[in-house]
């Protein structure tokens, strides 16, 4: 069995075999003209070798650097513009000509990143043996010079950044260090307090020192307890009779008083209290009285020149009649209670002074690490700074080291490029097997490029991906003696294509079941045969005792109902509404194959999808899915209108005909994506002219099988 490739490879060989000779063609001229040239002149190879290079002397760490760096030239370096042109323009060479003409070899580096030899090598083909050393000799020289313009170049590269950077460093050093200063400026005896352990020492004396006023408080109060129960006055209320007691003209008044009293109770035996020497003492009892009120309200009061006393005056002799003794004792009270508020505000000064002090040490941990921080930011900058200057003094040592890292290690010498001259019958040899390579290639890849399935593997391989089924396998048919027209039907009872057209049938019945009735047949595309398959497809049905019936719903292309030996309707095309309006006269029964009956086209229609649409194409529709066992659709191509999807809603399910060289990849996968999205029934695919031996060839061996130029004669339209 032929493999696919094959088959697809002749496809396109019968296609596109005399584009493929004309390649072939002119390969085998292009390497005759070249076999016939005549032996170009000796050339010569200049050879030299240049070698890595160190100072015998360092003592920089830069320039030991620089120099290691040196190491790693590439060729883009190596036959930059600066060493090739001044070396083209004085041989008058083009500078990109003589850098492609320069091989060089760069030393090979292990795995471990070690140069494996220090040599590097430098060739130049040249027909003057000369010319070819001198070039290379002043390349090298180049070479040499251009290293150590690249490494004094890095070295001044080195020293101007740091330069550049060294005095913001400088800056930033000098700024971390005020920073400092000011910080222990601020915070340093706090945190010299708290490492020493006065602040601590300082937070357990206020502690102390609470302590014992509290203790001296408690004295203080139990002797103001005392005194006031002795008294028998408050603190305030002691105050307030020790300074009425005290005062002279209180003392006179109330003494007045007294002796008012005196005078009036000694006469109250004898007069009245109508008498006018009674009237009399009580008026100066009254009036001593008010001016004793008065007067101990500006005692109270202060007089405007001392602070009002705390406390009620509502009986003013009775608070004022204190004795010395107890007005001692109302003193000390006093003296006691301005002792006791005086202790009392210490007390609250050394509790604040302790919750200031305990403040202050929690914060000592912070204000140590922000210290810490500072200094650690001092260090690093001075690290860097360090750094720095050491670099800078390294890099002016390496100014005396830094030289070019490449040396001659082998002069130039020219060495001669003997060639074997030309063997004229080899290479005319391969120059015609290169040409029969590049035909078959342009052949392959022409094919290729058609976009369509060339073999009937291919198309069953795609229906396999996409998981769509495949229907049959139809061969091509004999189209000898047909008319124009006319399609190969297989009329004959005995032909030996029947059986691929029943296995078909018998298939649709498998996948569509006993429903399936009217059955729409199309294709994606012209010249792919599915009208030949409807037609034939009927007979076969016909054949196997089922009453079929074809009609040919492509109204766009003539009728073929010829190749039934049927004649069609002149007038159906002027009239085709009132043609498919009369059921007994455009419905024909086939002559030549029992129980087959088909309704020719009135086609060519150029408004078909009116005619499709219409109410007398829906009746007879109707009235054939009751009268037949089996109804055949031929309708228009998907892919020259949308004929078929409008007549689909009438059938029970879609067969799609696809053919080899003939149907493109990319419109049979379109329109299965479409039809399979949609729901739109389809039942699957059925191959039409695949390559297949045909059993019974030797019987009509005298018939030729259809040819693809008569088969596309016979395809107008794409109705086969």
């Amino acid at each position: 069995m032929t493999p696919p490739i094959v088959k697809r490879y002749l496809i396109a060989f019968e296609k596109y075999k005399w584009i493929g000779l004309a390649s072939t063609a002119l390969v085998v001229v292009g390497t005759t003209v070249v076999a016939l040239q005549p032996d170009p002149p000796t050339t010569y190879i200049g050879d030299a070798a240049l070698t890595y290079t160190r100072p015998p002397v360092s003592f920089s760490a830069t320039g030991s650097e620089i120099q290691l760096q040196g190491q790693e030239l590439n060729e883009e370096i190596l036959l930059s513009v600066p060493v090739v042109e001044p070396v083209a323009n004085k041989f008058n060479i083009k500078p990109e000509k003589l850098a492609k003409s320069i091989a060089i070899e760069l030393p090979k580096k292990s795995k471990t990143g070690v140069l494996e030899s220090t040599i590097i090598q430098l060739k130049y083909p040249d027909t003057d043996p000369k010319r070819a050393s001198e070039i290379l000799t002043a390349l090298m020289q180049g070479m040499i010079k251009q290293s150590g313009e690249i490494n004094t170049g890095k070295l001044n590269s080195i020293i101007k950044k740091i330069n550049e950077r060294l005095p913001l460093v400088k800056r930033e050093l000098e700024g971390a260090e005020k920073k400092l200063e000011r910080y222990d400026r601020l915070q340093r005896p706090a945190i010299l307090a708290a490492e020493n352990g006065s602040l601590l020492s300082a937070v357990t004396a206020s502690q102390n020192q609470q302590r014992q006023i509290q203790f001296t408080l408690s004295g203080i109060d139990a002797q103001i307890r005392s005194l006031q129960e002795r008294l028998g006055l408050t603190a305030d209320a002691a105050y307030v009779s020790s300074a009425l007691s005290a005062d002279p003209i209180i003392a006179s008044l109330r003494s007045q008083i007294y002796q008012a009293e005196s005078q009036m109770e000694v006469l109250r035996k004898d007069l009245r209290p109508e008498h006018p020497t009674m009237i009399q003492l009580q008026r100066q009892k009254d009036a001593y009285e008010q001016l004793l009120g008065q007067r101990a309200s500006e005692v109270v009061s202060g007089g405007g020149t001392a602070a009002p006393l705390r406390g009620n005056i509502s009986n003013i002799r009775k608070q004022s009649n204190l004795d010395p003794a107890r007005q001692q004792l109302a003193n000390q009270i006093v003296a006691l209670q301005t002792q006791r508020e005086t202790l009392q505000q210490q007390a609250s000064d050394e509790v604040k002074e302790e919750v200031k002090l305990r403040k202050e040490y929690s914060l000592i941990p912070n204000k140590q690490l922000e210290r810490s921080r500072l200094e650690q930011e001092i260090i690093l900058k001075k690290v860097v700074y360090d750094q720095m200057q050491a670099k800078l003094a390294d890099a002016r040592t390496a100014e005396a080291e830094t030289v070019s890292s490449l040396s001659i290690a082998r002069p130039p010498i020219a060495i001669a490029n003997l060639k074997a001259p030309k063997n004229v019958p080899i290479t005319l040899s391969v120059g015609i097997i290169f040409g029969l390579l590049v035909g078959g290639g342009v052949i392959f890849l022409l094919g290729s490029l058609e976009g369509t399935f060339k073999t009937k593997e291919d198309i069953r391989n795609n229906l396999k991906q996409k998981e769509v089924a495949l229907l049959g396998e139809l061969p091509l048919l004999p189209v000898d003696g047909l008319e124009q027209y006319m399609l190969p039907t297989i009329l004959s009872a005995d032909s030996p294509y029947l059986e691929f057209y029943e296995k078909f049938r018998s298939n649709l019945r498998r996948i569509g079941g006993r429903n399936l009735k009217v059955l729409l047949i199309t294709s994606t595309g012209s010249y792919e045969g599915k009208t030949v398959s409807a037609y034939n497809l009927g007979i076969a049905s016909a054949r196997a005792g089922k009453r079929t019936l074809i009609i040919e719903t492509d109204l766009r292309s003539p009728s073929y109902c010829q190749s039934l030996n049927v004649s069609p309707d002149p007038d159906a095309t002027i009239e085709p509404l009132r043609y498919y309006g009369s059921l007994s006269d455009c419905i024909r029964l086939v002559p030549d194959v029992e129980n087959l009956y088909i309704l020719p086209s009135a086609g060519p229609i150029r408004q078909s999808a009116a005619i499709i649409e219409s109410s007398e194409m829906r009746r007879i529709l109707e009235d054939a899915r009751e009268r037949y066992d089996l109804v055949i659709l031929d309708t228009n191509p998907l892919g020259l209108s949308n004929d078929a999807l409008l007549i689909q809603p009438y059938s029970d399910g879609i067969v799609v005909v696809a053919r080899p060289n003939y149907t493109q990849e990319n419109v049979l996968g379109e329109a299965l994506d479409q039809l399979q999205e949609s729901e739109l029934g389809l039942l699957g695919v059925v191959i039409n002219g695949a390559d297949i031996i045909v059993p019974a060839q030797q019987v009509v061996s005298q018939i030729p099988v259809q040819s693809e130029e008569l088969h596309e004669g016979l395809s107008a339209n794409g109705r086969n």
